[in-house]
């Protein structure tokens, strides 16, 4: 019976809605230019993984911890309104994280000014919900309270939406980004306590007939990415879809078989996990296997990055990631990415800091998702892949 949902929503239903997404600068392409990038690499090194696996993540009585977040590299951003009359926001439609969260007028730090920020007293349908929260990230922390209102994403209408309201943001990563807020759409058992996710509210609602949604991530325009509810446009995609089943339900977690050049395994020897997620633009794994990556396709580390000769974009081999024992290559055009300001061009491989002795664990990102539309079935656990037209 579920499978013939999917077939239904991949026929299209009167209920699918697509949200342009804009492809914007990333914080760390802001960083590099201004100088301050190496010195908030060495500030934040990427360590989500250390409590990506943890399950003893406490709920302090009035607070609420996050797994550490960087928004360092996100770069896709579409719009939302909360409140009645609606108040715009961009924001990062994230399957790493679960809480919605805008700044509040009661911010003052720099993070705040330089963004738009909600206003209680101008909803008629705003309520305090008393609790306070705090989330943090590993490039920087957000602590505020969290509220209650409609929100509106395109067509679709979440009402009495649980969302945090910032009251201090610190981070340069924050201050930096192009994005107001954060809207997450991994599974509920990482979102604040006691609140309902988005994608779960739209289905409670009956706004959409399954919690499903799909990306389409463009390559290079800035124009032309969309995410999906209610349903799928074959329009963005080859082929079949290849369903691949979740590991555990929190983020979109999956099996990596192993990871492959030339035939020969570089990495995930015997079989590991990988995180898909929107959230970050980059391929993130343990630093053994990343060193042995750069080594490969001879990468030199320059500023706390490692760039890549121009010219070995048409050279180098593809790297294959085989999930569920269906290859996919990512060529070496889309795992160095030339910068357009200094005509560096840069490794999208990065290593995660080996803080916990736990598996082998990936995270793969926009690099990843740019070449394959990515479906996302939170009613069966899975998560499905085909080729981006």
């Amino acid at each position: 019976m579920k499978w013939l949902v999917i077939l239904g929503l991949v026929a299209l239903s009167d209920c699918l809605v697509m949200i342009p997404l804009t492809k914007v600068k990333s914080v760390r392409e802001s960083l590099r230019e201004k100088g301050l990038l190496k010195n908030f690499l060495k500030e934040h090194p990427y360590n989500m993984i250390q409590n990506l696996l943890s399950k003893n993540s406490s709920h302090v009585q009035k607070f609420s911890y996050q797994p550490l977040r960087n928004y360092l590299d996100m770069v896709y951003v579409g719009n939302i309104s909360i409140g009645t009359p609606p108040q715009q926001f961009s924001v990062v439609f994230d399957t790493g994280s679960s809480d919605l969260w805008v700044p509040s007028i009661y911010c003052k730090s720099k993070a705040c000014v330089t963004h738009r920020s909600f206003n209680p007293s101008h909803s008629s349908t705003f309520h305090d919900r008393g609790k306070s929260i705090k989330l943090e990230y590993g490039s920087g922390k957000m602590s505020g309270f969290l509220g209650q209102d409609t929100v509106r994403i395109g067509q679709l209408t979440s009402t009495g939406q649980a969302f945090g309201l910032s009251k201090e943001e610190t981070g340069k990563a924050f201050e930096h980004a192009i994005f107001d807020g954060i809207l997450g759409l991994a599974y509920p058992s990482i979102a604040i306590k006691g609140t309902t996710t988005v994608i779960d509210n739209l289905k409670k609602q009956d706004q959409i007939s399954e919690p499903v949604f799909a990306f389409y991530l463009s390559s290079d325009k800035e124009e032309g990415s969309v995410v999906m509810f209610g349903g799928l446009d074959k329009k963005y995609y080859k082929g079949d879809l290849k369903w691949v089943p979740l590991t555990q339900t929190s983020y979109w977690q999956i099996a990596l078989d192993r990871i492959t050049c030339r035939g020969r395994v570089i990495g995930c020897p015997r079989g590991c996990q990988a995180i898909v997620d929107t959230g970050t633009s980059m391929l993130h794994g343990p630093s053994k296997a990343v060193a042995k990556i750069h080594s490969l396709i001879n990468a030199k580390h320059f500023e706390k990055e490692y760039v890549v000769p121009c010219n070995a974009r048409k050279a180098l081999p593809d790297i294959v990631f085989t999930i569920n024992n269906v290859d996919y290559p990512v060529p070496a055009q889309a795992y160095i990415r030339k910068n357009a300001n200094n005509n560096r061009c840069y490794s999208t491989f990065e290593d995660i800091m080996d803080t916990l002795n736990q598996r082998e664990i990936w995270i793969l990102g926009d690099v990843f998702l740019r070449l394959y539309f990515t479906v996302y079935d939170e009613g069966q656990n899975r998560i499905g892949l085909a080729q981006a037209t």
